[in-house]
């Protein structure tokens, strides 16, 4: 058996190190013909196990025989130069690759001697072997095992202090063994909760942080990240063990990109002046990052750092006048019965635990109405200067605009305000009078959840906000005033400027969940700081020790309160001398 298991956790950015396996000590019950030949292709095809975090080392061409070594530095270089001399005897110089991760000595004097191409730095072992025909390995590695599972010839060569054979006889390695070993020899580790799991699970985890490390190989420079989360969107956005560069200016940021031939990460609603002007001339792509939609428990407005982003390569969620990779999923996926029931359970456990974009909501009773038997419409407020109200609001211009659109197509029914939590809290603008919103409302809702709140009322009325997303998820009406990212495909009724010519599918609520909350954003455990899919990060909302607000969280909410506490002064007195004026 191997002294390491061929899964490994990355080592990503200020993790400790996480075990995925470890030996079982006995032979386990092995699988069937079937479960081998699945366990063959997914390793080979999803390009997981051993260290597929290294950077790919093309070597330009293809070679017939690559020759490797899977131990340190000074035990090997005499076997591994032996070896390598047993080679030359069988095979032409130019025909053999030599990967050793070591720039110097005897080894790599050896290879240069003989003009033998040397591969010194550490890489990607899939991107290796999709160049070689066979495989000479020296010891027990990774790269040995990785190809006898794609049926090369592989030959291993025990290293001396392995003892009991000749290391300078070769031994066949089958790609049958390895994978009987892979089932039997080891226990498997779920890495978000320590608990034993089986080997499909491994692949599935593997998958995804391979997924997310291969999309991080794209991006050259981060801009526009505010100081107190760039420490978290660089665990978002690392290349194991290595960190994003954050600079501020949009000249830095372009020169970093364009000498590697990479694109510009940048938050959607801080973008230097004339970056996106001068990437387009210089054909540098703009990935534009913003909060997913299950994003934190606390605010990001209050100094939460999220645990979900997007990063969206064609424009991004809330701008209907272009397309966004969110359009183009909802628009394009296919949604097999897999994905239709991993989306309806984890809508389900939503609706179920009352989860919002912001976490858990609070259980506290909310104020009840009258409405005297009418229909009952929520207006969810929305902060008057956000990008997806100015984008995406098309005709109607803040949160007052929005209740006389309502008013005046729902003359007769009862109308419920919710301001914003953001607005509501001092740390954004689009705060209204109470006096000036019952001009058009009935009833402005305050304290307690907003998913409480619609669990009373008939239909949801918005512009753009996340609310009508998650009264779909509820089985409400939602009508739509605006150009949100869940209008358009049937599910809503639709008052506003769609982009009828890219959207129109129609989708089922399933479909919706799936590709908004599964398949279009990234989610991080705030436990393990790991990557992860959705249903870790919203088991993790049920902690409340993982989301304790920090000092600086502290003091901003406290100059919150102020700030909400005297413009309620200033906006009283305003509105008693007008009536005094009156």
């Amino acid at each position: 058996m191997a002294c390491h298991s061929l899964f490994r956790c990355p080592p990503f950015r200020e993790t400790k190190p996480v075990r995925l396996a470890v030996p079982s000590g006995r032979s386990l019950c092995v699988g069937t013909d079937e479960k081998i030949a699945w366990l063959r292709h997914e390793i080979v095809t999803r390009r997981v196990g051993g260290t597929f975090w290294a950077p790919a080392r093309h070597p330009g061409r293809s070679f017939p025989v690559l020759v490797c070594c899977s131990g340190m530095q000074g035990t090997t270089s005499q076997p591994l130069v032996q070896l390598l001399q047993r080679v030359l005897g069988q095979h032409d110089k130019t025909d053999i690759l030599l990967f050793y991760p070591f720039r110097h000595g005897r080894v790599a004097r050896f290879a240069r001697q003989h003009r033998i191409r040397h591969v010194c730095t550490p890489c990607d072992p899939h991107d290796l072997l999709d160049h070689v025909g066979q495989v000479h390995e020296l010891g027990n590695g990774d790269i040995g095992t990785l190809a006898s599972l794609r049926g090369l010839p592989v030959w291993r060569y025990a290293l001396p202090q392995q003892g009991g054979t000749d290391h300078r006889e070769p031994t066949p390695l089958d790609g049958d063994t390895v994978l009987h070993g892979l089932l039997s020899d080891w226990h498997y580790i779920n890495p978000f909760d320590k608990r034993f799991t089986d080997i499909n699970n491994i692949i599935e985890i593997l998958t995804l942080w391979r997924k997310i490390i291969d999309e991080n190989r794209h991006i050259g420079a981060c801009v526009g990240m505010s100081w107190w989360k760039r420490g978290r969107i660089a665990d978002f956005l690392t290349i194991p063990p290595t960190s994003p560069r954050f600079v501020r200016s949009a000249a830095r940021a372009l020169r970093l990109c364009r000498e590697r031939g990479a694109s510009v990460a940048m938050w959607a609603t801080r973008v230097p002046p004339g970056l996106e002007e001068k990437a387009a001339k210089e054909n540098i792509p703009i990935w534009r990052v913003e909060d997913g939609f299950v994003r934190s428990v606390g605010l990001g407005s209050g100094l939460q750092v999220p645990a979900s982003i997007i990063l969206d390569k064609r424009g991004i969620y809330y701008d209907p006048a272009g397309p966004s990779d969110l359009e183009h999923i909802l628009a394009t996926a296919r949604f097999d019965p897999q994905l239709r029931q991993r989306a309806r359970h984890l809508g389900h456990y939503l609706v179920h635990k009352g989860i919002t974009k912001y976490g858990r909501a609070d259980q506290a009773g909310i104020a009840g109405w009258d409405s005297g038997g009418r229909r009952t419409i929520l207006v969810p407020g929305q902060v008057s200067d956000d990008q997806s109200v100015l984008r995406g609001g098309g005709r109607i211009r803040g949160n007052l605009e929005l209740l006389r659109a309502v008013r005046r197509h729902n003359p007769d029914a009862f109308i419920i305000y919710r301001p914003h939590p953001d607005v509501t809290s001092g740390y954004r603008s689009g705060a209204l009078n109470d006096k000036d919103v019952l001009s058009c409302a009935d009833h402005v809702s305050y304290g307690g959840s907003i998913t409480a709140l619609m669990e009373r009322v008939d239909e949801i009325h918005t512009l753009t906000s996340l609310a009508g997303f998650e009264g779909l998820l509820r089985g409400i009406r939602v009508v739509t005033y605006g150009g949100p990212f869940y209008a358009g495909w049937g599910l809503t009724t639709d008052m506003g400027d769609v982009p009828w010519s890219r959207r129109g599918r129609m989708l089922h609520i399933e479909e919706l969940v799936a590709g908004a909350l599964i398949l279009y954003p990234r989610y991080l455990d705030p436990l393990t700081r790991l990557p992860c899919e959705a249903e870790i990060l919203v088991n993790r909302f049920e902690d409340p020790a993982l989301w304790r607000p920090t000092p600086l969280m502290q003091v901003k909410t406290a100059y919150g309160r102020t700030k909400v506490m005297l413009l309620h002064r200033i906006s009283q007195g305003a509105w008693a001398s007008r009536s005094q004026s009156k």
